[in-house]
């Protein structure tokens, strides 16, 4: 990013790892959505800015006081690499360290992992080995689809065999939905309007699929719950109507789950009939991407074990070198685009 609006290449030296610190050499990478927010102002200005937050490599270089990883090691790096000595990190909020949203440092406080080397900040905190078995454009998806779609179903307090509501079926929404049915789900409904989107919602485990463009979300969704409304319903879109669908949605007592990053408008409403002039006791939960070493070895057991397979994502792939292209495709939805991997010269 070179400035808001803007992208390109540029030429960086090699970064240097701290004592605690490490550099990854990259070889696969994702371009998220929340990409295209930052170029757009999102986040406020940058200039000169690597973008990038979803990557895999190879270990390049380590600081004089990393323990458990060393140059040659094929590892994992979460989006969110959060200071684990960090106050709200010891509180339980390791994603918020620092500052709110204090862990959302890559591309956004330090250049991020579209480069042919990248920096990793608490190298032993936020690294994760891959296991021989998992391929690295398997593995890359742990970074923040697996981590953040799943966060969506964890703080979603969703009980065994209850309601879930998945608004937007992209990929962090592809995940929720994979996510809601490994917590035990027993209806998971999809919302979603594009014909393949709506296919691979149902691959991932949406038993129904809500299409905004041919009827009454809310209706339709009390019509599938008999009245009364799900239990959780997640925000994966990050739109004012969206999350004002989800609270119509979610019965009194469940939880409205937010994924969505609002990249627009000053604020987000919430339909006040609905959510009982205040006195519903519906929850409204909210997250950053969980990263961290324990969170991403987690998530790749999850790939190890087959419980799901995040590559089906995957509509179409570039080389480094076509990086500009491959933001394009991303950024302006071309091609029936889900997911677009980058593969770094070897």
């Amino acid at each position: 990013m070179k400035e808001i609006g803007r992208v390109g290449f540029m030429e960086k030296p090699v970064p240097e790892p701290g004592p605690g610190d490490a550099v990854v050499r990259t070889t696969k990478a994702l371009i998220c959505t929340s990409d295209s927010h930052t170029v757009q102002g999102g986040i406020g200005p940058r200039q000169n800015l690597t973008l990038g937050h979803e990557a895999v490599g190879i270990v390049h270089a380590v600081g004089s006081e990393v323990r458990d990883f060393r140059p040659g090691d094929r590892v994992l790096v979460g989006a969110i690499t959060p200071d684990w000595s960090d106050l709200a990190s010891q509180n339980g909020h390791p994603s918020q360290s620092g500052a709110p949203l204090g862990g959302f440092k890559f591309a956004n406080t330090k250049d991020g992992v579209f480069a042919e080397y990248f920096h990793v900040s608490d190298a032993d905190g936020n690294l994760a080995k891959i296991p021989d078995g998992i391929p690295d454009e398997a593995a890359v998806y742990c970074a923040d689809m697996l981590s953040t779609g799943f966060m969506g179903a964890e703080k979603g307090d969703i009980p065994m065999g209850g309601t879930v509501a998945v608004l937007a079926q992209g990929p962090v929404g592809m995940m929720a939905t994979a996510g809601a049915r490994l917590r035990g789900a027993g209806l998971v409904i999809g919302v979603e309007s594009v014909p393949s989107w709506q296919k691979l919602a149902r691959t991932y485990g949406a038993d129904e699929i809500v299409d905004f463009t041919q009827e009454d979300v809310v209706e339709r969704i009390l019509e599938l719950t008999d009245g009364q409304g799900v239990d959780t319903a997640i925000e994966a879109l990050g739109a004012d109507v969206t999350f004002q669908t989800a609270v119509k949605v979610t019965k009194p007592g469940g939880t409205v789950s937010n994924t969505g990053y609002f990249g627009e408008g000053e604020f987000v409403h919430i339909p006040r009939v609905e959510w009982g002039v205040g006195m519903a006791d519906k929850t409204i939960a909210s997250g950053l991407c969980p990263g961290g070493r324990l969170r991403m070895e987690r998530l790749l057991r999850v790939l190890e074990k087959e419980r799901v397979d995040p590559t089906l994502m995957t509509t179409h792939r570039f080389s480094f070198d076509e990086m500009e292209r491959a933001f394009e495709v991303s950024d302006k939805k071309l091609e029936d685009v889900v997911k677009v991997l980058v593969g770094f010269p070897q």
